[in-house]
């Protein structure tokens, strides 16, 4: 055993000996050439190439490498023997990942590829304007060189495609609204978010069905139409107009889309925004596959129809369409003196939803909320701007029964006979809002006969009222007209009689003509 470890010792001094006799012949950079030389050589007699996807690139964070790791959740939840469980913010399900340092192997169409998850320590940092974390993370891709081309062309972004379904499909829906004054948060984004949810779907929503039909096959064309926009050369947006009275479901329409495509909401407040650069900067922060609302547009900003401004002329157009003006000047003030400085234009709004700025994204839907109709400018409302125009209308037959079933679980053969007739009488001459009924239903839930007793008193109650308003307007209509008609009776003889009188004037000055004319002849 002696011996053993007088060997090994002797075998170690040797080792030594020959290291140091190596560094002092062999510089480094000799050194380096040659283990790359050796990598090389290697390399290129090897039947793998590898690529290396590090969490940070630089400073800022690789998507691809979140990308990656949101994608390999869904191979390593069924063939990994050693998995990381995790929950991320907003999240309704956990996430499977790779360990530290182990491998998957995943194919893609017939072409099989490893992944490797590798953490290392990281080096103790000096000083840096932004802490990097202790661990170093990667991701090493390994495939064979035949397969090379395969895997840079399309397999990284079938990688990046199937990370969004997924986030998107574990993560809730989020609501964002614009900061004060285009003010950054702590990560740098002009917008706030909170988790969405409304419950609001095209189920529930108070709505003729084949409307609702005709909407969610539109809405569903948009979705999968990206081949299409492409091959017709258009932006890959579509706009949408909600229009009617208060209390219809125009809110509730934007989250039953919102639900139906699981998109994002950016609730763009234009008080909010100074100019139209800051509106801009806005636009470009929004992600994809997102729905950007803007609600009650008619009170936001004054973005009135040129064509009915008050006053007239070039100065009425210029407050309402004030395209020229410039951002500080006082004349151009869309907002008025009260918005502190608002100076967005209609121009700017234009260009916002169909300008080349509103092109930096894909996949945006555009929904404008408005109660008049008649006071947007035309321009807004073209196709490219506003493609669909919905009328939200007061609360119709089948609009009401989707009320019934929701709230009272009432179906048609559930209610007693008559009832529905009875309903279908006296719901359009009511003119009542699917939020006034839904308001009849939710005080008398706890007794589901009294609360359609109820409504039926408040339908009818609601459609004399509109019958006796309406018989009073006729009759107002009826006295103004035999009015005017009386007062156009009175002043024609005042007019004839003015006619008569300047006829007798004009005959006595061609009498004292005639007379003065003998008079000039007498003299002579």
């Amino acid at each position: 055993m002696k011996e053993i470890w007088t060997t090994m010792a002797s075998m170690m001094g040797v080792w030594a000996f020959c290291q140091s006799l190596l560094h002092t012949v062999f510089p480094p950079e000799l050194r380096f050439a040659f283990l790359k030389f050796f990598h090389r050589f290697f390399s290129y007699f090897s039947t793998y190439c590898y690529y290396d996807i590090t969490e940070i690139d630089g400073v800022n964070t690789n998507e691809l490498y979140n990308a990656v790791q949101l994608y390999l959740s869904s191979s390593a939840s069924i063939s990994g023997s050693r998995l990381s469980l995790t929950r991320g913010l907003n999240s309704s399900s956990i996430t499977y990942g790779l360990s530290n340092n182990d491998r998957l192997i995943d194919s893609y169409r017939g072409a099989s590829v490893e992944w490797e998850h590798i953490v290392t320590q990281r080096q103790s940092q000096t000083f840096s304007w932004r802490p990097l974390p202790e661990e170093k993370r990667g991701f090493t891709l390994r495939v064979r060189k035949k397969n090379k081309q395969l895997v840079l062309s399309s397999y990284l972004d079938y990688v990046m495609e199937k990370a969004n379904e997924l986030r998107r499909k574990n993560q809730d829906r989020l609501l964002y609204t614009n900061s004060r004054g285009g003010s950054l948060d702590s990560r740098g984004h002009p917008w706030e978010s909170v988790p969405f949810k409304h419950p609001s779907t095209f189920d529930t929503l108070a709505m003729d069905p084949s409307k609702k039909a005709e909407i969610m096959a539109d809405l569903l064309d948009f979705a999968n139409g990206e081949s299409f926009y492409q091959k017709t050369g258009r932006a890959w947006k579509r706009g949408y107009l909600l229009y009617g009275p208060p209390g219809t479901g125009k809110s509730s329409m934007i989250a039953a889309m919102a639900n139906y495509l699981g998109y994002d909401i950016y609730d763009l407040e234009l008080t909010e925004v100074n100019t139209n650069s800051e509106l801009r900067k806005l636009l470009m922060k929004t992600s994809s596959k997102s729905i950007i609302v803007i609600e009650d547009i008619d009170c936001s900003i004054n973005l009135t129809n040129r064509n009915k401004s008050s006053g007239g002329g070039a100065a009425a157009r210029k407050n309402s369409y004030d395209m020229g003006s410039p951002p500080g000047g006082g004349g151009g003030a869309a907002g008025g003196g009260d918005e502190g400085g608002n100076t967005i234009t209609l121009s700017g709004l234009l260009n916002f939803t169909d300008g080349l700025w509103s092109c930096c994204g894909s996949e945006r839907i555009f929904v404008f909320t408005t109660n008049h109709i008649e006071k947007l400018d035309p321009a807004l409302l073209r196709s490219g701007r506003m493609d669909m125009h919905i009328h939200m209308s007061y609360c119709s037959f089948q609009s009401l029964k989707i009320l019934l079933k929701n709230y009272l679980g009432f179906e048609e053969s559930g209610l007693r006979e008559g009832v529905l007739a009875e309903l279908e009488a006296v719901v359009a001459a009511a003119e009542m809002t699917p939020a006034d009924i839904s308001e009849v239903l939710i005080k008398n839930r706890r007794d589901k006969n009294k609360a359609v007793e109820e409504l039926v008193e408040a339908l009818k109650i609601r459609a004399e009222k509109n019958r006796l308003k309406k018989t009073v307007i006729g009759n107002d209509v009826v006295v103004e007209e035999e009015e005017e008609q009386e007062k156009r009776a009175l002043e024609y003889p005042k007019e004839n009689g003015s006619h008569l009188n300047c006829g007798k004037c004009g005959e006595k000055e061609e009498q004292n003509q005639i007379e003065e004319g003998e008079q000039g002849k007498f003299k002579e």
